[in-house]
């Protein structure tokens, strides 16, 4: 416990002295230092409890809960705040509710279901910890320079874009703290069984994004962070709904207790389970609610690798999974998950071939990985949490490393455009290998990703989900196609144009080796890694083990994934390049700018440029369709859910 009290509590001190450093090399050294210590803090708890069961700790405090519903109240006023400054006042109404409803919750109910076992540990939530340990503290070194970079575009340029001096603001100290108090409340969520103090984290998790958001200040960055905060908060008030019925109706707030009384007397707990499933979709950006993280790719690249690719949207999704035994019995609220999960999916997956940006491809491919998430969750079966569970690991580490990849060819070739990263082959060589790493994790054989996705298939199957097989089927074929088209500019190579990588920050390449030896690790340990953290959590939840690939499987996969990293990164430090004249369907004029004569002896230039087809899968034919179907899946539920009143416990 006093492992799991200092992964909690050691963030908020370095959040703290780290609003007080100006200077570079100080914070340098404390976010250096800082993160090597969670990492191995986390690490170090994996280990200790590797395989373990569900674990309690006994822990009850009362200043707990009342500094819970202070920082309840912080929150409510910090968005009332800026409601009030940029005339938003949905968001104003919305934070006064919730924290009203809080105040209620805490001084007229929460004390009447009091929980001894405050923490637990399992291999669940030892598996959040270590994304959150690594994946999350290596993204916070991957800011220092990047960051550094931004700020400094931010004072070359930032008059001549029409940046106010405000706007233009060194916020680089709160910038941080944010990082910082994040992966505390990231870690609130996951060891808490009290279920008020993992609602705090939360919220948490909520303002820390709806603040990251708004860095920059412009009419842009605000009006994307309220739609976040706008959605979230409704998220929000769906999980204190939960909590208000969880006291009343099975007289608890140990989620535990929750979840057993649930499986005994599923009547009892049904509109809260549908209540907390409402809570997890909007927090993992499942349609309608999805273009909250579309609008978050504006935020400073580490803000989108951190908070809206490997840790905060894995909250909801968490609590999803954490809830599966209950989804097995309750049926309207599976239902609700198991078709916005696979429509979301299918439909993302869709709108993502359509997008050249190369954030957006990132952001769309994120929201439909977290529907197939969702949807496995929805199924509940021990098989269907297994490939979750396996999804939620090789997407946290595959997408991480794809958006820190982002960010800094951005800053090196000027573009996040998929159509501009030709040759970055050769002007960015370690970068361009990383970021390949990442797309065939995603979507390759015999990577871990598809191995996942195979599992889920299988558990589809042997649900009887002819929808669900449906949709991922359509899914995975627009999955391959856009990675597929990505994967190809990268990979082509021709010319000798400048390397630009040579000026990478040192903190950068610290942060984009992590993530890579990261992939590369979890995908060669499939084997281990499922045998170790997945299979303990499957046995422990359902009492059976839940895998569709057999062991010798993964073992093949993992050696011939092997080969894979032999054959991508075995010459880069190779000198000797062999180049030849690039064939261009005719006689070359100017190799450099591939042009060539053709047959009507005219000079033409060389060019590729991918098919995107948005007139089939564009944003303004899909969304709209995602939008309706989704929302009245939810809406139809959350109505049928509040017709049983269930009898009081």
């Amino acid at each position: 416990m006093q492992l799991i009290s200092f992964l909690i509590l050691f963030p908020l001190v370095i959040a703290v002295l780290l609003l007080f450093v100006k200077a570079d090399w100080p914070r340098n050294i404390i976010v250096g230092a800082s993160a090597a210590v969670i990492a191995v803090a986390s690490i170090v708890l994996a280990v200790q409890y590797i395989g373990a069961p569900w674990i309690g700790f006994e822990f009850s405090s009362e200043i707990a809960d009342y500094i819970g519903a202070a920082i309840g109240v912080a929150i409510a006023v910090t968005v009332i705040c800026f409601g009030v400054k940029y005339k938003n006042y949905f968001a104003v109404a919305l934070a006064a509710i919730q924290v009203v409803g809080s105040l209620v919750f805490e001084f007229g109910f929460a004390h009447n279901a009091h929980v001894a076992i405050g923490l637990y540990v399992d291999s669940l939530s030892i598996v959040m910890a270590l994304i959150i340990g690594v994946i999350g503290s290596g993204i916070c070194v991957y800011a220092l320079g990047y960051m550094m970079d931004f700020q400094k575009h931010l004072d070359d340029h930032g008059e001549e874009e029409g940046l106010t001096e405000l706007q233009r603001r060194d916020r680089r100290p709160t910038f941080f703290a944010l990082m910082f108090v994040f992966l505390s409340a990231m870690y609130v969520i996951v060891f808490s069984n009290n279920m008020s103090w993992m609602f705090t984290g939360w919220e948490v998790t909520t303002v820390c994004s709806f603040l990251l958001i708004a860095y920059t200040r412009t009419e842009e960055a605000v009006r994307n962070a309220f739609r976040q905060i706008i959605m979230n908060i409704a998220g929000g008030i769906g999980f204190l709904v939960a909590l208000f019925l969880a006291v009343i109706l099975a007289n608890t707030l140990s989620f535990e207790r929750f979840v057993l009384i649930g499986l005994e007397h599923p009547e009892i707990v049904s509109v809260a389970v549908c209540a907390l499933a409402f809570a997890g979709l909007t927090k993992s950006a499942q349609m309608p609610f999805h273009t909250w993280l579309l609008g978050a790719m504006v935020a400073p690249t580490p803000t989108s690798a951190l908070l809206h690719s490997s840790t905060m949207v894995k909250a909801g999704v968490f609590l999803l999974i954490k809830l599966a035994p209950l989804f097995m019995v309750c049926t309207v609220p599976a239902s609700m998950v198991i078709l916005v999960g696979g429509f979301t999916f299918m439909l993302c997956s869709f709108m993502a071939i359509s997008q050249s940006n190369a954030k957006r491809v990132l952001a769309y491919s994120t929201i439909a990985n977290l529907g197939l998430i969702v949807a496995c969750a929805g199924v509940g079966s021990p098989e269907a949490i297994w490939a979750a569970t396996l999804l939620v690991i090789f997407h946290a580490a595959a997408k991480s490393l794809l958006f820190l990849c982002v960010g800094t060819a951005e800053h090196h070739i000027g573009s996040r455009d998929i159509e501009d990263m030709d040759l970055l082959f050769e002007r960015m060589p370690r970068l361009a290998r990383f970021m390949m790493l990442g797309i065939m994790c995603m979507f390759i054989a015999p990577f871990g990703m598809l191995i996942a996705k195979w599992a889920t298939l299988v558990s589809f199957v042997e649900s009887g989900q002819l929808i669900l097989i449906l949709l991922l089927a359509f899914g995975s074929g627009a999955t391959f196609m856009f990675w597929a088209k990505w994967l190809g500019k990268l990979s082509g190579i021709a010319g000798s144009p400048e390397n630009v990588e040579l000026t990478v920050h040192p903190s950068e390449w610290i942060s984009l080796v992590i993530m890579a030896c990261i992939a590369v690790v979890a995908c060669i340990a499939l084997p281990v890694v499922s045998n170790a953290f997945v299979e303990p959590y499957i046995v422990s939840v359902f009492g059976v083990l839940g895998r569709d690939v057999t062991i010798d499987n993964l073992w093949i996969s993992s050696i011939l994934a092997i080969f894979v990293f032999v054959v991508l990164f075995g010459g880069v430090r190779s000198s000797k390049k062999k180049r030849v004249n690039a064939y261009l369907s005719g006689v070359s004029v100017d190799d450099a700018s591939r042009t060539y004569r053709n047959s009507l002896s005219g000079e033409s230039v060389a060019t590729s440029r991918n098919l995107y087809l948005d007139s089939y899968f564009g944003e303004d034919k899909m969304r709209p369709i995602g939008e309706a179907l989704c929302g009245a899946i939810i809406v139809v539920a959350l109505l049928a859910s509040g017709l049983v009143v269930p009898p009081i416990l």
